[in-house]
């Protein structure tokens, strides 16, 4: 039995989040409903990250196994039969014990805001025409590095048995109309990037002080920290693994 990681990447619009659940549109099933037509096999994959309804993926990845050798054309023929908003960008060979989700080292995200109206941006990013302290915003970005329990950050109802997270990366670019978040940490919790963005733009809009924003962290208390951001402005950016375990397999085009 051979085991292989797929990279895809995808926009969330239209379904109802990353993961295969009962009676819904998602991206993994998709992916493995062209998986098993292809190799004439059922396929199940296992994702390395869950995105939420209507999030989008630069880069995610899945492991699959099967005994069957991949056609020449595998990366055409399975492009073929996915859906447009859904890629596969890559295959690569890795040991049979290797775990998509468990292997990864670290996940980057990035949160866009779009300050002017842009049809073009739409289902890509948070349309946000208020004034914004990008001061403020920084330096509750730079805050956020100095915690590592984000218990206030995480949904309700999520089966995690820890909510310390290590955060490598916290800051805000601006780049003309685009203001964007990013952030790289060894884990997520269930809508921790959303919710932090829609806290720091309290802090950035003058409706939530710093001291105020500390106190929200140290509350590990999810009602007070804001989720009502969009879920499009929202990418999945990259998913990190060791050097060397992604072994890239080539195909004719």
């Amino acid at each position: 039995m051979n085991r292989y990681f797929i990279e895809v990447a995808y926009k969330g619009a239209q379904y109802s989040g990353f993961q295969v659940q009962e009676n819904a549109h998602t991206v993994q099933a998709e992916v493995d409903r062209a998986l098993s037509l292809l190799l004439r096999e059922k396929v199940e994959s296992t994702g390395s990250s869950r995105t939420d309804a209507g999030v989008n993926a630069r880069q995610n990845f899945l492991h699959f196994d099967t005994a069957l050798p991949l056609h020449p054309q595998f990366l055409y023929k399975i492009n073929a039969i996915l859906p447009p908003d859904v890629v596969l960008k890559g295959v690569y060979r890795v040991p049979e014990d290797a775990n998509s989700r468990f292997a990864a080292l670290g996940r980057s995200y990035e949160y866009t805001l779009y300050t002017r109206k842009d049809p073009f941006m739409q289902d890509r990013g948070y349309f946000f025409p208020y004034k914004l302290d990008v001061d403020a915003l920084q330096e509750a970005a730079g805050i956020i590095r100095e915690y590592s329990d984000f218990t206030t950050f995480s949904k309700r109802n999520t089966q995690v048995r820890t909510f310390i997270c290590a955060i490598e990366q916290s800051y805000w670019t601006v780049s003309g109309e685009r203001i964007v978040y990013n952030v790289s940490a060894n884990r997520f919790l269930r809508g921790m990037v959303r919710g932090l963005v829609g806290t720091m733009l309290r802090v950035g809009r003058g409706k939530l002080t710093i001291p105020e924003f500390r106190a929200a962290i140290e509350s590990r208390d999810c009602t007070r920290a804001d989720f009502a951001v969009p879920p499009q402005g929202l990418f999945l950016m990259e998913v990190r693994y060791p050097e060397g375990l992604l072994q890239p397999v080539s195909f004719i085009r």
